[in-house]
């Protein structure tokens, strides 16, 4: 190849490159301005949206979304899908609110129990999608249903109540002022975006999301890999789980179903695309609180609960259009 020709190639692929960082910035911002947007008009139209109650409570909502989000992103990314991050909630909800109350654990001890109770699930994910080569969709769609009826046979149908004010902590305790669960999701959307942006983990999970078979032709382990993404994603969904429970200060076997949907409106809103190989955080967190005021706004509003599942649809309508649309332009321009 002539010293021209590797130029243009360069050239090109810088092109690219920058390209998609434009896209990414731009659809970021997108979503940004729609937050903002947001805020504001609910900061009109209702009295009740700007009281340190009703702030308070928006921080706790959206920390559940954006770190079982978070975990979405990433299985994303790979071009894979998780349908079982509601029902995995609920399991790890319930079971860290039972060994509390039934075996005395602290709500730390109790926090490590429910991040296991996801990541064992995330480890079936796993093995199901690498090893028994099962789609993400059905997998995931399997995992939702088995999890779920763990949930209801661990409780009996019944929520677990009678727990100590202590498990409050992760769901509505507070440091230095600020809601206990933002500082936890401020820990963990810094700590995953570090991952994906500065290792050779989040290099391997953009690239298999990419082209699979070119790094599976590289030497990357990518069935261990693969399984170490879904073992991470459901730790997650565990510690999303339990600050759930405790923000009700209950383990609720009816929790989280339909939240798949908020998790992936979230992830695709900031960016991530179904097809694989694209994400960030940051756009995560924004689709996340995005989400939140929805949800919040439609209670404050008095907006029945069915108008916002068709609200939430119609989001996930627009982003995932918004990506079809990213992607054909990036396509045509080479």
């Amino acid at each position: 190849m002539s010293t021209a020709e590797q130029t243009a190639g360069a050239r090109g692929r810088l092109g690219a490159w920058l390209q998609d960082r434009i896209t990414h910035a731009v659809s970021e911002f997108t979503a940004a301005s729609a937050l903002v947007l947001l805020f504001v008009v609910l900061s009109f139209a209702s009295s009740h949206f700007l009281t340190a109650d009703n702030l308070f409570n928006i921080g706790s909502q959206t920390a559940v979304i954006a770190i079982i989000a978070t975990a979405q992103t990433m299985v994303i990314i790979t071009k894979g899908i998780d349908l079982s991050v509601g029902s995995v909630a609920a399991l790890a909800g319930v079971v860290g609110a039972i060994v509390v109350r039934d075996h005395g654990f602290s709500v730390w001890a109790a926090t490590a129990v429910a991040i296991a109770v996801g990541a064992t699930a995330g480890l079936m994910n796993g093995l199901l999608v690498t090893l028994a080569r099962i789609p993400p969709f059905i997998a995931t769609l399997g995992m939702m249903s088995a999890a779920r009826g763990l949930t209801f046979i661990v409780t009996g149908a019944v929520g677990v109540y009678s727990l100590p004010d202590s498990f409050q902590l992760l769901g509505n305790g507070e440091l230095g002022g600020i809601p206990f669960a933002v500082v936890l999701t401020a820990v963990v959307a810094i700590g995953m975006a570090f991952l994906l942006s500065q290792t050779r983990f989040g290099q391997y999970t953009y690239a298999m999301g990419s082209n699979l078979e070119a790094v599976r032709r590289s030497g990357v382990p990518v069935r261990r890999h693969l399984t170490a993404v879904y073992v991470l994603a459901g730790a997650l969904v565990g510690l999303g789980g339990m600050i759930a429970a405790s923000r009700v200060n209950s383990g609720q076997p009816n929790y989280g179903i339909a939240l798949e949907l908020d998790v992936i409106a979230a992830a695709v809103i900031g960016g991530a695309s179904l097809f694989g190989g694209q994400g960030r955080i940051i756009g995560t967190l924004i689709g996340a609180f995005l989400i939140a005021l929805v949800r919040n706004g439609s209670v404050l509003l008095d907006i029945s609960i069915y108008y916002q599942q068709v609200i939430v649809g119609v989001i996930i309508w627009a982003a995932v259009y918004f990506d079809q649309f990213r992607r054909r332009r990036l396509e045509a321009r080479g």
